[in-house]
């Protein structure tokens, strides 16, 4: 009788221990559900967050005026021709320059031309630049490509330049995306291969842009801007940002925009016309040309020559060459 009183007291522990067991382990569940509440609703909460800051930190698009929309979506691209004198290796050299400027859609996050129709494209105003003159025996070519939103909301999406003569070609691009991102290549030792980040600040390469869309809202006063990479390239300087003063000044129907960089001892003054379509008639660039003792204080000058309006990229038969007549090229 013993040994059966024996045996039930251990029945009776066994079920108690099970029934410990059986309610530590819906405590363990009912805290992880909690867990998982308190944490879908701390997700829920900071998507909300982050919806709100991204809501917050959008820049509203700026209206687009009828004249802008007729002149800038008719089907051509603005093609305007220059008379050149460049300043390079202490002398002024004469060559011809070109800007061309188109609006076409573009992906925001591939930072390329979108091939079809999409919600997400963003509109923008390319402009692509080039110029061509001869140093000595060897001829220089330079083309650089801005791409700027119309709603001169943003900084431009994307700046690239790309520069060859016979020592050899060059490349460099910024990305707008979290950052301003640097790539460069080069054939030069010191710059071969350069990948970095830059703080956003104004890109003289994308003013050229934004005067042609809204010129009214050029930043004035002491400021930090890019300089073009064009001028960094050939100058061989640090790509970063450098103090410099900004005016605008308007007269006989011309608007002078002048950036002045004090420690790169430059000066760029942009001429445009003070009326819409804002265009641009010319510009001077006052820098050191030359490098070491004979290295002097030089003006490069360009002058408007002739304009056009057409799709040029349908006008690449035979027949077409003639156009370049009609720019004096």
């Amino acid at each position: 009788m013993m040994l059966n009183f024996t045996e039930t007291l251990l029945a009776m522990k066994r079920v108690f221990q099970i029934k410990i067991y059986a309610f530590t382990l819906f405590l363990v569940l009912l805290a992880l559900a909690s867990c998982v509440k308190k944490t879908d609703a701390s997700n829920k909460e900071l998507v909300l967050n982050n919806e709100e800051t991204k809501e917050k930190t959008a820049l509203p698009k700026k209206q687009l005026s009828e004249d802008f929309k007729t002149y800038w979506y008719a089907g051509d691209a603005e093609i305007t021709s220059y008379t050149l004198e460049q300043a390079r290796y202490g002398e002024i050299r004469n060559g011809n320059s070109v800007l061309i400027y188109v609006t076409e859609p573009f992906l925001a996050g591939k930072q390329v031309k979108a091939d079809r129709s999409n919600p997400d494209n963003i509109p923008v105003l390319k402009l692509n630049a080039t110029k061509n003159y001869l140093t000595g025996i060897y001829p220089y070519s330079v083309m650089g490509s801005t791409f700027y939103p119309v709603y001169d909301n943003q900084h431009a999406i994307k700046t690239s330049l790309s520069i060859q003569e016979w020592c050899g070609h060059v490349y460099s691009q910024i990305n707008n995306r979290d950052t301003f991102e640097f790539t460069s290549h080069s054939y030069f030792e010191g710059e071969a291969d350069q990948n970095l980040t830059l703080d956003k600040n104004m890109m003289e390469n994308e003013i050229w842009t934004k005067i042609r869309i809204n010129p009214n809202d050029l930043p004035i006063g002491k400021l930090k801007m890019i300089p073009s990479l064009e001028f960094i390239r050939l100058r061989h300087k640090e790509i970063k940002a450098y103090d410099a003063n900004a005016s605008l000044n308007s007269k006989d129907g011309i608007t002078t925009y002048a950036i002045n960089y004090p420690e790169l001892k430059r000066t760029l003054n942009i001429d445009f016309s003070t009326d819409f379509p804002y265009t641009i008639e010319g510009w001077t660039e006052d820098f050191t040309s030359g490098f070491g003792p004979g290295a002097k204080q030089m003006t490069t000058k360009a002058t408007k020559l002739k304009s056009l309006k057409t799709p040029y990229w349908g006008q690449n038969s035979n027949k077409d060459v003639i156009l370049r007549d009609s720019l004096g090229l």
